[in-house]
């Protein structure tokens, strides 16, 4: 399950992809916007930049702004910074893998060859779930 913290930043993500190219939106906006508490969002927006998603201008006119273009910008992006790996289990992990310490043999681990597959179908869904697709649901 998507965490809160995940699904506020999708918001404002999503939020920022509609103001794209547009200048820079206050977090205020987007708080009241999204229904998003601004504390919270302002973490989040730290985070998001940390991971380069976003950058801010301070100022009376600052506010944040997408470095990429929404449609280079996928759930699966959003959901590794928050949520971490999209994989059930670490074994199947692209980007997170460890051997779990109950398997004797990967490779023919009957848990682990059906995992992948579900991995796999996840991943490519979220990854064409990009900002324009939410964007162009509203």
């Amino acid at each position: 399950m998507m965490s809160k913290r995940c699904k506020y930043a999708l918001k404002a993500m999503v939020r920022l992809a509609r103001n794209y190219n547009q200048g820079f939106l206050p977090t205020s906006i987007i708080a009241q916007d999204e229904n998003i508490p601004k504390k919270f969002l302002e973490q989040i927006l730290l985070e998001l930049k940390r991971a380069k998603l976003v950058n801010s201008k301070q100022g009376k006119v600052g506010g944040y702004y997408l470095l990429k273009s929404p449609d280079e910008v996928s759930l699966a992006d959003i959901y590794r910074i928050f949520d971490g790996p999209i994989a059930l289990t670490p074994c199947v992990s692209l980007n997170f893998y460890e051997a779990c310490d109950d398997c004797v043999d990967e490779a023919v681990c009957y848990l682990r060859k059906e995992l992948m597959i579900v991995r796999e179908k996840t991943r490519t869904s979220m990854m064409e779930a990009t900002l324009t697709k939410f964007i162009n649901n509203i």
